[in-house]
């Protein structure tokens, strides 16, 4: 069974930093585009980032120039960077691997941006 575990989340100031973690098993993760999508509450969920296999990224216009979307194939591991952290990147965070014939997702992992 197909595997995403997130990590990295919590509680952090506005200016802050956190970095998400996905570590995925039983998939062959170098073919995968690997994203992160994040859901607040009352909201539906949004694309944060994403890495095709070939390594080419795209971001949400909110996040742009504060988070880094990065992947590991060896690790099977892809990481979301996230700096100058403002109350509306609150969320919950979700990894996602996705090719055409299929996904899975995370989780989820808390986000929390407060003074």
């Amino acid at each position: 069974q197909v595997q995403l575990v997130e990590s990295g989340g919590g509680l952090v100031q506005p200016g802050g930093s956190l970095r998400l973690s996905c570590v995925a098993s039983r998939i062959i993760f170098s073919i995968y585009t690997m994203g992160w999508y994040r859901q607040a509450p009352g909201k539906q969920r949004e694309l944060v980032a994403r890495i095709t296999s070939e390594g080419n990224t795209n971001y949400a216009d909110s996040v742009k120039g504060r988070f880094t979307i990065s992947r590991d194939n060896a690790k099977n591991t892809v990481l979301l960077q996230m700096n100058s952290l403002k109350l509306e990147d609150t969320a919950v965070y979700y990894c996602n691997a996705w090719k055409i014939t299929g996904e899975y997702w995370g989780q989820g992992t808390q986000v929390t941006v407060s003074s």
